[in-house]
């Protein structure tokens, strides 16, 4: 396995975890939250797959991007079912172009976003978008202990 196979199927081991846990997660629950400061269930979802998308869309800029139109903002979240299906063209074309790298890419890309504070390598951008989508189901874990519903098991 070459490092471009390595992290995809690091993007992809990530992804299946965090349909298990958002998948656990009662409809009544989608609105929860811990306290007033914290992102519902549904938001926290949204996040992760809107993040992806802009993280994408940053790759192919090679930065952050001037100006990003959100194709979530607009959209009421109605299901999860309905929110997993809309992002899957933006999934699909995410992978594929993580596919579409070459190994030398991975470290002689730079992706500049000095306007958050850092300029990395794509490989490291790339660990990075799977750690940010790790960081939130683990939040998401969290919620479930916090609220006294059952956690799936991740770890299988």
């Amino acid at each position: 396995m070459n490092a471009i196979e390595a992290i995809v199927w690091n993007l992809e081991e990530v992804r299946r975890r965090s349909l298990l846990v958002w998948e656990s997660i009662p409809d009544t629950y989608l609105d929860w939250k811990p306290d007033s400061d914290a992102m519902s269930v549904k938001d926290m979802i949204r996040h992760v797959l809107d993040s992806e998308h802009y993280y994408h869309l940053a790759l192919l800029n090679e930065g952050s991007l001037a100006k990003y139109e959100s194709p979530y903002e607009k959209r009421a979240f109605t299901t999860l079912k309905e929110e997993i299906s809309f992002s899957e063209p933006y999934r699909k074309a995410f992978m594929d172009t993580v596919k579409s790298y070459a190994q030398a890419d991975l470290s002689t890309i730079q992706i500049d976003r000095s306007d958050v504070g850092y300029i990395r390598t794509l490989g490291d951008m790339l660990l990075r978008i799977a750690y940010h989508e790790a960081i939130h189901s683990g939040q998401l874990l969290d919620y479930l202990r916090t609220a006294g519903l059952k956690r799936p098991k991740v770890w299988d």
